[in-house]
């Protein structure tokens, strides 16, 4: 590969990376979960000095984490339904 090569924009497109989603979701949002649980209990502190938006962002990546697993969940449902449709 030479360097032209790099900069022209020429590349072919690496392929998508094959995972299970849902798991790889629901562990993320595990984690903003157990980050917004861990620190309530220092709700004073994070008051104290400003950063009770780091308590809320914990929450709203939990959320937002559930709202992206229903999410994945009906679209891969959908997909699986579709290819028995077209194998009939």
């Amino acid at each position: 590969m030479r360097w032209g090569d790099l900069t022209s924009g020429k590349r072919e497109a690496p392929e998508p990376l094959e995972g299970d989603v849902p798991t790889t979701i629901l562990v993320g949002t595990t984690v903003w979960a157990v980050l917004f649980v861990v620190q309530i209990p220092f709700y004073g502190w994070f008051a104290d000095r400003g950063h009770t938006w780091w308590l809320w962002t914990c929450l709203a990546g939990a959320a937002l984490g559930l709202l992206g697993l229903v999410y994945v969940r009906r679209r891969e449902a959908a997909i699986a339904a579709a290819r028995g449709e077209a194998a009939d």
